[in-house]
Formats: C-alpha cells, sequence, structure tokens
C-alpha cells in the first residue's frame, strides 16, 4: 500500500503533461451545471473582500479538461459584458483551476449585489458558451453599518405561572432545587411605510435563540438560530429578505427570544470541568437592522432600541437541556400584529453585551427536517402511555390537544425503554450530569383544540412518555420532529450486504442528529463539541454531506477556545490553546493531544476533500503555535508525555472498569501526532514557512525512532509484533510508523490478536475503531475486517444493532445484562469506521497531491462475501460514481470521472494483464483515447467507463 501511494505521488505531473497535449475524443460543447461563490449558489451575506468562485461543468465524451478561463463581475446586469463590466474582468486566465478562484477586483461594499458570469476553454482550446449570470450579495460587513440599531433586552422578569420553575437534581444531590433560568422576552414595534418599497432586508443577531415576525406571519423557516458560539468574541446574525412580507401603511415587528446557549445559567454551572463564573454569557439579548430601499431611490433604517415594548408570555421557563414549559393561559393574543394594544408593555431595555465581532453566518441554518407518527403506543408500568417514534432523533415533539383549561401535560423523552420494557428508562436523558431531565410541559388554556411545539430547546429521543391526557395518543396528537442543522446529503453507498447497509444508515443518522450548528457528541446530556468526537467522523461527514462551511464554521469556535496555557517542560512559556470543549463556557481541561489535533485534522480534512486552501493559511498560526505547545511534552525518551485514551472500547468504564481500555493513552496519543507532524510538514510548505517545514520533518524523523523503540513489542509464543494494542497497531499501520521490514510481522500481530484472543472481535475505542476495518482491507485481511464488523456476538457494530439501536451507543455494553441502556445512545464519534465503505469498500480517495479529487484513486477492496458496492463521492468538481459488481472473480466497475479530473485505476500487475476498458483491451483502447499506464496502474480522464479485471487476491 505504501508502495503504491508514492508511486501514485511521482506519477502526477506525468499525468499532467501527457493529458495537456493528447487528442480528446469529442468537441462537444460545455455545459456548466453549477455555478458557486463560496461554495454557494447566488449567495447573499458574504464578508469576505474576496470571495471564490467555482463551477462545475460536464461535457460528453472522454478526457475533458479545462484549459482556461474568463471570469466578469459587474454591478448590474447590464454591464456585464467584455466593453462594459466595471468590477472585475479577470481576461483569459490560462488554467485548469476551476474550483476556489480568489476574486481580484474593485473593493466590494457592503450590502451591494454583484452580478457574474465565466466561460471556459477545453483541452483543445474550444470555449464554452458565457454562463448564465449568477449573483452575490455582500452582508453588512462591518459594525458601523449596523447603523443605529441597539442590542435590547427584557425590562422585567414578569413571569407569575406557577409552571415557570423546574426541578434542578445533579447526581450527587439529595433533592432537587426550583429554578427558572432567564425568562423568554417577546418584543414588538411599528412601523408605517407610506412609499413602494423596492427592496427590503433585515439583519438580525440574537444572542440567545431568537423567532421573528411580520404581521403575524414568522420570518423565514430557520430554528434554534442563530449557531453557538463564543458569544463574547464571535456571534452571528442572519439576514431575510423581506420584501414579500412587508404591506403598505403599518407594519408590525416580533421578536422572541429565548435562552439557546447564551443565557443558559442552570446546567453545568458547578461543574467542576467548566467556568467558574458559571456557563451563561448574560440575559438573552437581541440586534435588528431593517434595511428598506424605495422605488423612489430613498431609503430608511428601522432598528431595535428602546421604544421597542417587552413582556414575558407563555414560555414560561426555557432551557436548552431540561425543555420549554409553555402556559397556554398567559398568551398574548395578537401580539405581533399591526394594532395589538401593547399599553401594559413595559419599554425595552438597552443592552451593552460583551461582542468582539458579528459575523454573518454563513453555514446552513437549523430547520424542522422530518417528521415522525407513532410506530407503537403502549402503557407502561404506571398506566401512563408511552408512545415510540421508531427511531432515536434529536428535536422536539408537537401537540394536537383538546383538555380543560389549567390541565398540565407533561412529555418526558428518553432514548430508552428498560430491558424489560415496561417503562421508559431516562438514562443520560435523566439530567444525572447535568442536572436537567428531558421534559416538555404544556398547559392548556381549555378553548379547544390547542397546537404547540417547543422553540428553544431540542431533545435527544426516541420514547415520550405522557401524562396529562384524556385520551390514547396517536398521529393526530402527537408527532416527533427531527430538528438539526440543515447539511445537504450529497454521497451515497449501497452494497450486496444489507448489514452493512444498515450500519451505514445508523451512522448517517448518529450525525445528523448531533449538527446543531457544531459537531456534537450527543444530543442530550452534554450537547458539547468535544474536540475528539469531532475528528472522530469528520471524514466519513465529508464523504456524505457538504461540510465545506460547517467546518470553517467550527474552526473559528476552536480558535476563539483558545487561552494561554503553560508549556508542560517550559512553563514560562505560554502558548495559545484550546479546551477539549469548543465552544462555550463548558470547557474541561486544556485539550489533550488526542482532542486538540482537531485543530491540524479538519484544516486538513477540508483541505484534502475540498480542495481549498484558505482554511490552511487563515489557521496556520494557530495550528503552528499548538503543534509547539505538544511538543513541549516532549520527554527523555522522545515521546509526548500527553494523551486522554481511546475513548469508549468495549466494556471499558473509566471508575468501574478503567482497565478495559487497553491501548495506553500516551500511544495512541503519539501516534496521531505523528501523523499531525506530517500534516504541519505539508502546512509550512504551503505556506512558504521553510524553518518550519525542515523543523517538522526533523520532529517526525525522531518520534518514529522512539515510537518505535518503546512502543514495538514481539508478541510472546509467536513470531508476531505489535504496538501492544489492538488500537495502537492499527494507528502505526494507518500512519506509516512501521518499519516496512516489520510490517508483515505487525499485520500478523494485529490478526492474532483479533484471532486468537479476542476470539475474532474488535478491542478497539473511537481511535482505533475509525481505522481497523480499512487498514485490515489494505492489507489483505478484507474477510476479517467483516468478519469482526458483523459478528453477532458482543462487542461489534452488527451485536448493537441486534439490540434495536437506530444510532450508534457511547458505550459498549453487554445490553442485555442491564436495567437499560446507561449513558448516551447517540454518539457520532463512533460513525467514523464508516467511511471504509467509501474508501475500502467503494475503493475512492482523494490524491494527497491533487488535493479536492482532481486527482483520486479507484481501487476498491473488498470481503469475498460482497459481491457488489455502488458509492456517490461529491467533490467540487462534480460527482464521481463507482457501482462494481463481482462474479466469478471478475471485477466490473461502472466509473464515472468528472469533467477536469483524473482517476487513478489502481491494479496489480497481473489484474492489468486483464484488464478491459469499455469492452476493449488497453491497448486497443489507447489507440483512440487517452489512457496512461504508468506500472501497473491506469490513469483515466474524464468520462463514464466500464472497466473490467480479474480481481486478483492479496
Amino acid at each position: 500500500m505504501i508502495k503504491k501511494q508514492h508511486l501514485f505521488s511521482i506519477v502526477l505531473l506525468v499525468i499532467f503533461c501527457f493529458s495537456c497535449n493528447k487528442v480528446s475524443t469529442s468537441r462537444t460543447s460545455i455545459a456548466f451545471d453549477k455555478l458557486l461563490v463560496n461554495s454557494k449558489k447566488n449567495p447573499t451575506t458574504l464578508e469576505n473582500q474576496q470571495p471564490l468562485f467555482s463551477w462545475i461543468a460536464n461535457a460528453e465524451g472522454f478526457n475533458k479538461s479545462q484549459s482556461a478561463y474568463h471570469i466578469l463581475v459587474a454591478s448590474t446586469e447590464d454591464k456585464l459584458n467584455e466593453d462594459d463590466v466595471d468590477i472585475w474582468n479577470s481576461e483569459k486566465v490560462k488554467s485548469d483551476k476551476s474550483t476556489f478562484i480568489k476574486y481580484e477586483g474593485k473593493d466590494l461594499q457592503a450590502m451591494q449585489k454583484y452580478f457574474w458570469k465565466v466561460k471556459i476553454w477545453d483541452e483543445q482550446g474550444t470555449a464554452s458558451k458565457w454562463s448564465s449570470i449568477q449573483e452575490f450579495e455582500m452582508g453588512l460587513m462591518d459594525v458601523e453599518n449596523w447603523s443605529n440599531s441597539k442590542w435590547i433586552t427584557l425590562n422585567k422578569d414578569k413571569r407569575t405561572s406557577e409552571h415557570r420553575f423546574r426541578g434542578y437534581k445533579r447526581g450527587n444531590m439529595k433533592k432537587a432545587k426550583p429554578v427558572n433560568g432567564f425568562a423568554a422576552s417577546y418584543f414588538r414595534n411599528e412601523i408605517d411605510i407610506n412609499k413602494e418599497i423596492e427592496n427590503a432586508q433585515a439583519y438580525i443577531c440574537g444572542l440567545g435563540y431568537y423567532e421573528m415576525y411580520i404581521n403575524g406571519e414568522k420570518v423565514g423557516d430557520h430554528v434554534l438560530d442563530p449557531a453557538p458560539s463564543n458569544y463574547d468574541k464571535q456571534a452571528y446574525y442572519v439576514n431575510y429578505d423581506i420584501t414579500e412580507q412587508l404591506q403598505s401603511g403599518k407594519n408590525a415587528f416580533g421578536i422572541i427570544l429565548g435562552n439557546g446557549f447564551y443565557g443558559q445559567n442552570i446546567s453545568w454551572s458547578r461543574d467542576p470541568e467548566s467556568n467558574k463564573k458559571g456557563v451563561s454569557y448574560g440575559p438573552p439579548t437581541v440586534r435588528c437592522l431593517v434595511k428598506l430601499s424605495y422605488t423612489d431611490g430613498t431609503s430608511t433604517d428601522f432598528y431595535t432600541d428602546e421604544n421597542w415594548k417587552e413582556a414575558t408570555g407563555p414560555i414560561v421557563f426555557n432551557n436548552i437541556y431540561g425543555g420549554d414549559t409553555y402556559d397556554a393561559r398567559y398568551e398574548l393574543g395578537d401580539w405581533n400584529a399591526v394594532g395589538y394594544n401593547d399599553a401594559k408593555w413595559g419599554n425595552a431595555k438597552v443592552a451593552s453585551p460583551q461582542v468582539k465581532k458579528i459575523s454573518a453566518s454563513q453555514i446552513p441554518p437549523i430547520k424542522k427536517l422530518k417528521e415522525f407518527e407513532p410506530q407503537k403506543v403502549f402503557k407502561g408500568a404506571d398506566g401512563e402511555w408511552i408512545v415510540d417514534f421508531g427511531q432515536n432523533i434529536a428535536g422536539w415533539v408537537k401537540l394536537n390537544v383538546k383538555e380543560k383549561e389549567g390541565q398540565l401535560i407533561e412529555i418526558i423523552t428518553t432514548e430508552a425503554l428498560l430491558t424489560d420494557g415496561s417503562d421508559v428508562f431516562q438514562g443520560s436523558t435523566g439530567g444525572g450530569a447535568n442536572g436537567m431531565a428531558q421534559i416538555y410541559k404544556y398547559i392548556c388554556k381549555g378553548d379547544g383544540v390547542e397546537f404547540w411545539e417547543p422553540k428553544f430547546s431540542y431533545h435527544g429521543f426516541r420514547y415520550a412518555k405522557i401524562n396529562g391526557i384524556s385520551t390514547k395518543p396517536d398521529a393526530d396528537m402527537i408527532k416527533a420532529v427531527l430538528v438539526a442543522t440543515d447539511i445537504q446529503e450529497t454521497g451515497s453507498f449501497t452494497s450486496s450486504d444489507e448489514l452493512l447497509n444498515k450500519m451505514h444508515s445508523i451512522s448517517k443518522w448518529t450525525i445528523v442528529d448531533n449538527v446543531h450548528g457544531i459537531p456534537e457528541d450527543c444530543p442530550h446530556r452534554e450537547k458539547c463539541g468535544w474536540l475528539g468526537d469531532a475528528h472522530a467522523f469528520c471524514e466519513y461527514a465529508l464523504y456524505n454531506y457538504d461540510m465545506y462551511d460547517f467546518y470553517k464554521k467550527y474552526m473559528e469556535d476552536i480558535r476563539t477556545q483558545m487561552r494561554p496555557t503553560k508549556g508542560h517542560n517550559n512553563p514560562e512559556i505560554k502558548f495559545q490553546v484550546p479546551t477539549m470543549i469548543a465552544p462555550g463556557k463548558r470547557t474541561s481541561t486544556y485539550a489533550k493531544i488526542d482532542w486538540g489535533v482537531a485543530t491540524m485534522y479538519l484544516p486538513w480534512y477540508n483541505y484534502q476533500y475540498y480542495g481549498d486552501d484558505a482554511i490552511v493559511k487563515e489557521y496556520y498560526n494557530d495550528m503552528k503555535g499548538l503543534t509547539n505547545f505538544y511538543l513541549n511534552y516532549k520527554g527523555e525518551n522522545g515521546i509526548m508525555q500527553d494523551g486522554m485514551g481511546d475513548w469508549c472500547p468495549p466494556s471499558w468504564d473509566r471508575r468501574k472498569n478503567p482497565g478495559a481500555m487497553e491501548c495506553d493513552p500516551i500511544i495512541s496519543a503519539n501516534a496521531y501526532f505523528y501523523d499531525v507532524l506530517g500534516i504541519m510538514e505539508t502546512f509550512a510548505e504551503m505556506n512558504n514557512d521553510k524553518v518550519y517545514k525542515a523543523k517538522m520533518k526533523a520532529e517526525k524523523e525522531a518520534l518514529i525512532t522512539a515510537f518505535n523503540k518503546e512502543f514495538l513489542v514481539e508478541i510472546p509464543d509467536t513470531n508476531h509484533k505489535w504496538y501492544q494494542s489492538q488500537t495502537a497497531t492499527v494507528q502505526a499501520l494507518q500512519f506509516g510508523l512501521v518499519p516496512e521490514q516489520e510490517i508483515e510481522n505487525v499485520v500478523n500481530g494485529l490478526v492474532h490478536d483479533i484471532v486468537e484472543v479476542k476470539d475474532g472481535h474488535h478491542s478497539t475505542g473511537i481511535h482505533g475503531n475509525r481505522y481497523i476495518y480499512t487498514v485490515l482491507t489494505a492489507y489483505g485481511k478484507g474477510d476479517l475486517a467483516h468478519e469482526i464488523l458483523t459478528t453477532p456476538d458482543f462487542p461489534s457494530q452488527a451485536y448493537v444493532m441486534s439490540k434495536g439501536f437506530t444510532t450508534w451507543p457511547e458505550r459498549q455494553f453487554e445490553w442485555e445484562k442491564m436495567e437499560g441502556p446507561t449513558n448516551s445512545l447517540n454518539h457520532p464519534m463512533h460513525s467514523g469506521f464508516a467511511a471504509y465503505f467509501y474508501e475500502s469498500l467503494g475503493g475512492i480517495k482523494s490524491s494527497k497531491d491533487k488535493v479536492g479529487y482532481k486527482v483520486f484513486t479507484v481501487n476498491p477492496e473488498f470481503p469475498s462475501k460482497l459481491s457488489s458496492t455502488a458509492v456517490t463521492v461529491p467533490t467540487p468538481y462534480g460527482e464521481i460514481k463507482n457501482d462494481w459488481t463481482v462474479s466469478e472473480g471478475i471485477l466490473s466497475m461502472k466509473l464515472e470521472v468528472p469533467f477536469n479530473t483524473k482517476a487513478m485505476v489502481v491494479l496489480a500487475p497481473k489484474e492489468l494483464e486483464t484488464l478491459k476498458i469499455n469492452g476493449e483491451s488497453l491497448e486497443e483502447f489507447q489507440k483512440s483515447n487517452e489512457a496512461i499506464k504508468e506500472a501497473s496502474n491506469v490513469i483515466l480522464g474524464s468520462g463514464v467507463y466500464q472497466v473490467q479485471y480479474l480481481k486478483a487476491s492479496k
């Protein structure tokens, strides 16, 4: 495997030099499929002065590529031509680059719309037509552009409902104490519009979750807006085009403001690993600016200030962990409509929250994505109704009920039932860690059928236990709503093995449930962005979803989470180091190596998958400083004396069974760090930092020597070697730490432990489980990889599935031996292994030199029990598709290579001998098509190919 990767890198220059001169087989026209700015179609609220232009094109035939491009940007559509263009004319640029091309025109102005188009030339010099006209719009860009708008907050908490309190009780408390948190606040104001509106834009920043209304109707379809951040350093605003919602004459604006994470002042407030001053940033606060442009050329601003009215209302309690309590008896009527009598309302209080920077949100918003009807309804042991929605989700329930005035309806949401099925099992949703059990409460007003759903909290659950209702719940009464960041699913995997297909589904569900503006660890107990969890599932997420902006935003969360930290060996030196969690004031400790490497891995993966180096250059100094911090842990033996550990291996419990973590945390951390040193060597080169590149190379060489000296050992009574655990051995093989002459011995050592010692099972936590199936397959042990994945007994992924879980649990326990499934049952750190479905079974990986799938390898490696696999891999150039079947040893692939890219089909010499492309031998195919043979591999340009060869066994 290592030799093939090395050969691949050497061949890249040959590929591109050769392909530029090769005659294409087709002169068909070029069509544009997508035209993007900053990876978005017609985006609004851009805030960088150098947006990035990309396009996905398509052309029939083979070996089609781009040789030049020409971009025009103008202030109006009329000027978008070569004679009148006034903002940027790139002229014709000879380049095959079609992604992330940096704008180099005049300074872009805040809140201005621009128009652009592009044309390209193919490899023969034939020009396309100009693309359709696209547009992009700038955001506020500077705090001064917020005009005279002010932050406003609730002046007085006027809640009187007896239901405004909840019980707060952590595991070590004898009894619950009543808490009510900050009140949800309602704001309103009216504006009289007496001119014809040409355009109206609203810009709103909530410090806490908000919902905005105009004339009684909600603005937009976002919920739980905006995404969490380190609010004092970086807050996010959202822009809405409200032109169509406004009317001539009076218009009413309303805002409801909840706590979100900003005002969350109950859970974790006394946590020993959190901010000692509490985890809240203060009372929820909001700022809104509406810019009105009229057809007569004039404009006005309307904004939040002390003239807005405020009140409390029916949301009498809201906490991101505990849930919402809604007392319908305190509803405010048509409070967000014109003409409402707000004489009893007070005036909003002008606030001065600590906010260093406000930027436009660039990530997809959180939305209501899907509804679930009850799959089963039954009575628990206590006679209360329990609803099973069939899928563990993140979100809330919505109700349609008809009960008497003052009737309390209480919904307890949980992930599981007791093992005997007699009742719900609250487990990690019961508040033992954060003090707030997951409960929704609704108090009826009693005037007919009442509809309600929460606004300012989300839970992780599959089951809902309901009390306070007089009839059996059904789909008309209650539904579950999936609520998550609306990341777009762009990749796909399916195979002949339904068990693997189900694992893929579970892995995706576990990610979707855990993206709420940050990559969470779980959607209930903590809702925290643990760095180790984030990098554990990152690559699998990138195969499946458009995560381009998501991880950029999270990198800013990590950066703003950094704080001065003393060096280990040199405490007189302070480094900027993130905490284990980002963002927020619940921090845990400084980020140990195997968690903190997310700071380097996330830009690396983003760069590898998308090919945009902006994230690398933006965070280079932060990554460099953190690398130096970890080097300050180097001991006399050359090993960094730091590490958190291979989290959650089978049967592990850090208090009751810590020995189940077989891998020494120091070993797994140093394996990661070796890989990161190589990444930082590449990053240094990209940033023209020759001194640091040399330093990284030297540190890497020193660490591999020390690592093997300290950790590579012989396995007694065998001829095998390993690194003292499955996880460390897998990491060493994955990251290239194993001396070449020892690879066979080490692979055999890993197999020995799996087969002979563990009876065909893994013993890995999140560090090892990410790579174990990929590594075994790469070294010719694909059948063993499949076996340990699918063996029905504990521990295995198949065992977990056999217990009815629809998301991956945090812990690997023998569930049938327990009262109920403890800890989180929805932890995406365990989804990382499923990258194996794409990189091994599908066989698609980007080149590390021509990143972003400009060049990619095609090398399906699979177990003998698998007869087919189909993958779609999203790339900045279009979709790569590989749909293969195998019969009697003959592998047949339908391979789709996007325009302007190349695929290296990786073949063994014997496979090359039997190769057929589109029904022809390689020699025949080459007579009329470009297909470069380098050693035993074959490089193909764009097009759709039928590739067939006799699959060799390793």
